[in-house]
């Protein structure tokens, strides 16, 4: 016979930081004592609700049956939480920045200590300029560059992203003394239209179209200049059927454009106002249900659409330096790659797996922001700046090489 426990059964309502309420089911029982894994802290907190009040949910007294927002608990679908996350996200933009765990009264004292704690830890690269260079002594360079918002300001319409001529002439030189890519959400097609620079690598669609320089360098180690590598061909019908879907779904909003890159999708909605956000989040989310070989990602002001499948930007980078003939933990290369989105964290983070020294990753962020990157630049002047400087470095070390020969 089955005994029969005594319980404690009821709902919560709670209200998130945009007034949207959720039911939360909790239940007591000297037999159900665990409201979550067993790892982590032992209790949650919430924060919200009317005047900020704060409330605690030990784990050691309550188990979650279910949250539900009120648009589920009212009949709406089961995609509203989903779409609440998305819309969370896009506010946040990317990469989040840092959450402060100062607790001074002063906001501009707890903006500037956050702002120099964090310019310790990820210093301009400009002024360490010096202790870059000294990383690379008996090791070839190879440079990874982004193209928005690295090269190119961030601008409301995404087709209008041109690069300075000045930008260009930098990379030119760069690309004249080290292996250069440009590593791109944008198309492989679309990004070189902006770059106009035949002897430079292209990774687009996120790396999962990969070409090497239609012109000739001399890169020692280069093992296939032709390189072409496209890791989800596969992909390619079934983007171009979302990608036309989205365009009608989204009419409606006004300011959205969907962006094919031929292996992703990119939906922009930096021209959307934040109102409509939720609607464009939810036809996102409506569409992707049916695709479940898709997976989104964030970028800055700008909804990803890509195969769910193991390559990033860091795999590129990867595959870009095998194909320059160094193996991934090589010591014989340093690369450096520059980058201001949340995509590019991926390729940060393999550049910090590969050891102290053995990597440069560098951030292009006006503020603070979480990263993997070691090393900042405010800003796509600074960028060229940097640019700038490794090629008077390496000029001026070339030229004192032939004086000592």
């Amino acid at each position: 016979m089955n005994t029969l426990r005594f319980c404690l059964f009821c709902f919560v309502l709670v209200f998130d930081i945009k007034g949207v309420a959720m039911a939360v089911a909790a239940m007591n029982s000297k037999n159900d004592r665990s409201m979550f894994s067993s790892s982590g802290a032992s209790s949650m907190t919430e924060s919200g609700g009317v005047g900020g009040c704060n409330f605690t949910i030990p784990r050691s007294t309550t188990k979650l049956l279910k949250v539900k927002t009120t648009a589920e608990v009212g009949g709406d679908g089961g995609g509203a939480a989903r779409v609440n996350a998305w819309v969370d996200s896009m506010r946040a933009s990317s990469p989040p920045r840092v959450r402060s765990t100062i607790t001074s009264p002063s906001t501009l004292s707890q903006t500037g200590d956050e702002q120099n704690s964090w310019n310790l830890s990820h210093p301009s690269a400009i002024n360490m300029f010096e202790e870059i260079t000294n990383a690379s002594k008996g090791k070839q360079i190879v440079m990874f560059l982004d193209y928005d918002g690295t090269l190119s300001p961030i601008v409301e319409d995404p087709d209008k992203a041109f690069m300075s001529n000045e930008m260009r002439e930098a990379v030119r030189a760069v690309a004249k003394y080290f292996p250069t890519a440009i590593v791109s959400g944008r198309s492989r097609h679309k990004v070189y239209s902006f770059v106009k620079l035949a002897e430079l690598y292209y990774a687009g669609s996120h790396g999962m179209d990969i070409k090497g320089p239609s012109k000739r360098n001399k890169y020692k180690n280069a093992i296939n200049q032709a390189v072409l590598y496209e890791p989800a061909s596969a992909f390619v019908p079934m983007i171009d059927e979302v990608c036309k879907i989205l365009v009608k779904k989204t009419k409606s909003i006004s300011g959205d454009k969907v962006e094919n890159n031929k292996f992703c999708l990119s939906v922009h909605f930096r021209c959307v106002e934040e109102k409509s956000w939720d609607a464009l989040a939810k036809q996102v989310s409506l569409v992707l249900d049916e695709y479940p070989k898709l997976k989104l990602t964030q970028g800055r002001k700008v909804l990803e659409i890509k195969p769910d499948i193991k390559w990033d930007k860091g795999k590129a980078l990867e595959f870009l330096l095998k194909s320059l003939g160094y193996a991934n933990n090589s010591s014989e290369v340093l690369p450096v790659y520059i980058g201001d989105d949340r995509t590019d964290e991926d390729a940060f983070k393999v550049l910090r797996d590969r050891g102290q020294g053995q990597g440069i990753g560098i951030l292009v962020s006006e503020v603070p922001k979480e990263t993997k990157a070691s090393y900042s630049l405010q800003e796509p002047a600074e960028v060229r700046d940097f640019l700038q400087l490794l090629v008077k470095w390496k000029r001026l070390t070339l030229q004192s090489q032939r004086m000592e020969a």
